[in-house]
């Protein structure tokens, strides 16, 4: 009974070990994901289609003043959705390179 016990502990130990490790591993994975170009892309885009309204995918770029804007043309005139549709659709359309250059390194907030 007692080594049954021991086995269970040191099973249950190295299963803690082993969720500890993916874990860590995950984490590293996302941040990589958050961080590349692409995924901003991929990110930006689909925010901007689905969430448009809101100016989500202007925060993800970096872009905090042309997010609150947005947000405010939503409010104002509800032009806010249809303008981050567009932007979406032109994000996902760009290559990888040509959006980098264009939204990040360029910083070009609109279209």
């Amino acid at each position: 009974m007692s080594e049954d016990k021991n086995n269970l502990e040191d099973d249950i130990k190295k299963g803690a070990e082993e969720v500890k490790e993916t874990a860590k591993e995950f984490s590293n994975n996302a941040k990589e994901t958050i961080e590349s170009n692409e995924n901003k892309k991929l990110l930006a885009g689909i925010l901007g289609i689905l969430l448009g309204g809101f100016g989500v995918h202007k925060f993800i770029l970096g872009y905090t003043k042309e997010g609150i804007f947005h947000i405010l043309l939503s409010l104002l005139c509800g032009l806010g959705g249809i303008i981050g549709l567009i932007e979406g659709i032109i994000y996902l359309t760009k290559s990888d390179e040509e959006f980098y250059q264009t939204y990040q390194v360029g910083q070009k907030p609109w279209f």
